[in-house]
This record gives C-alpha cells, sequence and structure tokens, in this order.
C-alpha cells in the first residue's frame, strides 16, 4: 500500500500511467506487464532514461529501490493502483458488457452524456484486464462520469473488473455464444457476464435492461429476494424509454416516445440490430435527465468507425464492413439484415469465426444455411473453419486466408455490387477493401 500511495502521488502530479516503454513522457509512471512474447521489465531502466518518473517491476533484478521499485505482480499493482483512483474520483461509472453491440453501445451513451457531463469512456476496445484499469486513470479531476466496457473469454472475468470499476450503474447489451473454446459452455457465459448485475446491485446503483431480451430480464429476477438496485427498461411499450423501428435498411431509424412527442432518430448505424444499441443509450440520457432534443442530436451525430458496420462507398462497390469481429450471433444478425437489403447484385465475404472450440464446425455451418435460406447470390468464404464445411454448398468460393481472396479479386474485379463483409479481427478482412 505505501508504493500504492507513493506512485499515487507522482500521478497527481501529473504523470501518465503507461505500460508502453515506446511512449515515455517526462515524469510518467511505467508499469512492466508480461506478455506472451515481451517482458516489460527489461524495458525498465530505458523507461527511465527515457525521462519516466519511476518504473514498477515484479523481478527483483530489475528494481533499484529508488525509481525502480519492486512489487509483487505488476498487472495486479496496475489493477490495484486504478480501483485506488476510482475511488478517489467519487463519480458515477456506468459499466458495460456483453456478447454484441457493447462498443457500439458504449459509444452511443458517450455521445448522449456528454450533452450534460464531462465524460470519459473507454478507448477503442480497451476491455480486458489491462484495459479497464487504463480507461479508469484516464478519468481525470476534470472527469465527470466515467463509462468503461468490459469484455471477457474466460469465465470469472467480469467480476475482476466490476471489482476493479466498482459500477454504480450498468448495460449488459446481450449474451449469445462467443468465446466459447474459453468459456466452455453457454452456462458459464451467462453467469460471466451476469457479474456486472450482481456489482451494481450490491452497490445499490441502476441497470438499464432491454426489456425485449426474455435472457436479460431473467437474470434481473435472479437478483430477488435480495434486489437492491433500481431497474430501468428499455425497448418498446411498457418500457421506461420506448420506441419503434421504422426503418432498418440500409440504416436504422426509429420514433421515440418522449415528453415532447414522437421524434424520428436517423441513424448512421446499420440494420435494425442496433435499436437496441441506441435504445440503451435513449434510456441512459433520459434517466439523467437530458433533453431528447439532445439524445436525438447525439445519436444522429453518431458515424460507426474502426470496421464496424461501416457503409462504405468505393470507386465501383458498395461495402458493409463490419470486421472488427464476428460470434455466431453477431454474424446471422448481420447476414438476416443483408437479406432485406434490395439490390441486383449482393455478396457475402464470410471470414471464420474464433474461438468456438468444439462448436466451431457447426457454427459455420449453421452460418452457411443462412446465407443458402436467403437465396444470397455469390458468397466467398475466408478461412480453414468455412473451408471444411463448404463442400456442402457448391454455390460457395473458399479461401485459405485473407491473401488468397486478394489474388482472385485483382484477377476477377467486382463490380456493380453491394457487399458484405464479415469477419473476426483476425481475418484481416479490412485489407480487401482496396480491391473492391
Amino acid at each position: 500500500m505505501e508504493t500504492i500511495k507513493r506512485i499515487y502521488e507522482a500521478f497527481c502530479r501529473g504523470g501518465r500511467i503507461t505500460t508502453d516503454s515506446r511512449d515515455i513522457q517526462a515524469g510518467d509512471i511505467f508499469i512492466a506487464l508480461k506478455g506472451e512474447s515481451h517482458d516489460g521489465n527489461t524495458f525498465a531502466e530505458k523507461a527511465i532514461a527515457s525521462g519516466a518518473a519511476y518504473a514498477i517491476v515484479d523481478e527483483a533484478e530489475h528494481a533499484d529501490g529508488t525509481r525502480r521499485l519492486l512489487v509483487p505482480d505488476g498487472l495486479q499493482f496496475l489493477q490495484q493502483l486504478a480501483r485506488h483512483h476510482r475511488r478517489q474520483l467519487k463519480i458515477p461509472i456506468l459499466g458495460i458488457t456483453g456478447t454484441n453491440g457493447k462498443t457500439t453501445t458504449k459509444e452511443l451513451c458517450h455521445a448522449v452524456l456528454s450533452k450534460k457531463y464531462r465524460t470519459t469512456a473507454t478507448k477503442g476496445n480497451l476491455n480486458n484486464h489491462i484495459g479497464v484499469p487504463l480507461t479508469l486513470l484516464s478519468m481525470t479531476a476534470e472527469t465527470q462520469f466515467g463509462i468503461v466496457e468490459m469484455g471477457a473469454n474466460h469465465p470469472g472475468e467480469i467480476q475482476t473488473l466490476c471489482d476493479i470499476a466498482e459500477p454504480d450503474y450498468g448495460i449488459i447489451t446481450n449474451i449469445g455464444s462467443a468465446h466459447l473454446e474459453g468459456f466452455g459452455n453457454q452456462e458459464n457465459i451467462v453467469r460471466t457476464k451476469r457479474a456486472l448485475y450482481e456489482a451494481v446491485n450490491a452497490r445499490h446503483g441502476t441497470l438499464f435492461v432491454n426489456g425485449r431480451d426474455a435472457l436479460l430480464t431473467a437474470q434481473t429476477a435472479k437478483l430477488h429476494p435480495r434486489l437492491q438496485a433500481r431497474i430501468v427498461t428499455y425497448g418498446t411499450d411498457s418500457c421506461f424509454a420506448n420506441g419503434e423501428i421504422a426503418q432498418s435498411v440500409p440504416f436504422l431509424v426509429f420514433t421515440l416516445k418522449t415528453s415532447k412527442g414522437h421524434l424520428y432518430v436517423r441513424t448512421k448505424l446499420i440494420g435494425g440490430y442496433n435499436f437496441d444499441n441506441a435504445m440503451a443509450a435513449t434510456a441512459v440520457g433520459l434517466y439523467f435527465d437530458i433533453d431528447p432534443l439532445d439524445i436525438q442530436a447525439a445519436i444522429e451525430g453518431y458515424s460507426p468507425s474502426n470496421m464496424r458496420s461501416q457503409l462504405l462507398k468505393t470507386t465501383r462497390n458498395t461495402v458493409i464492413l463490419d470486421a472488427y469481429n464476428a460470434n455466431p450471433s453477431s454474424m446471422a444478425v448481420a447476414i438476416e439484415n443483408f437479406g432485406e437489403i434490395r439490390h441486383p447484385r449482393k455478396i457475402i465475404i464470410a471470414g471464420e469465426m474464433r474461438e468456438l472450440g468444439a462448436d466451431t464446425a457447426n457454427a459455420h455451418r449453421k452460418v452457411l444455411e443462412q446465407i443458402k435460406r436467403l437465396a444470397i447470390p455469390q458468397t466467398f468464404t475466408v478461412g480453414k473453419a468455412f473451408k471444411a464445411v463448404a463442400e456442402d454448398f457448391p454455390g460457395v468460393t473458399r479461401f485459405e486466408d485473407t491473401d488468397a481472396l486478394v489474388c482472385f479479386l485483382k484477377q476477377h474485379p467486382v463490380s456493380d455490387a453491394f457487399l458484405l463483409v464479415k469477419g473476426s479481427r483476425g481475418n484481416k478482412l479490412e485489407q480487401i477493401i482496396e480491391y473492391l
């Protein structure tokens, strides 16, 4: 605890917390972490030479007792420092987790809450055991509201993140099938995500719950008879925040019932599956008394980025690029939405889904069955998981990897088409955009 206090005092004097020795500014505090292919301890001396005030190490040979300080575990120190900082901030924290849509929901909540508060939210995808502490430590005395995205691919991880962030408010966007290789089974996924509800309940906080999602409402029921949190629902009729989808393709338009009448919210989000994400942010805004017109403006002003349902116009084609993440549930809704789009030449480029364990073959077969049912004229698949099951689907063109697909597209240019490019980040499908 003595080291925590010493480092926190240096942090409060203006030093940033960083785990990257290549990004050192004068006065920073470098925390050495171990990864699969690197050991941050070996960079501690370099960090000090680059201007760091302190370097935190967990290997005695790299400590000097003055500016290179030894702790039992670098990662645990980072997490403890972040929790200490969170408690000093004394601001509301909204935790967001879920199988799909958590980043979009986080960005929408950030846009809405920023209409009233100085809000700091998770940047990019820093939502794990390292990213959550760094997010908290990025919050300053100027921050009035914090939003922390929480991701998990193993049992118990959301509980760990809640222990660090201590959220007062919580949203679980949904609970689907993802990272089955790490979780083992669906029940472990449910139990892990539900930890956010448990944490907020223990703090007598508020839960924003999708009233249209039977699984999520069932999880709130499990909090009884020890329910201490306030439940705020969103969705359609009878919810605290209610709306209705008016249009889903190509962009989502929904009506919102408010004290100022019915508002038409014209988003830059693709597909009806984003309705729940937008309504979650709406519920948060209404709960914190943000003017409905400001909520409308915030949601309409948000544009997806970072390969998350981006609509791109190339010189030859129109492309939906949704290649940051893919799992069975997100793949299914993206394809279903694409099936509703009217266009004379539609093409799906599907990259394999990762970390599905024993369910890998079955999950990829279901994707191809869905595409066949929707009668999508042309389908390209990328990856061994699709190749293993594609033989039963003769209309599918299979590629071992993205490089092979690029070679094909160079020789067989695609023009005048509407394409859905959907797959896991590991496929690097963004590389094909310049050839479409």
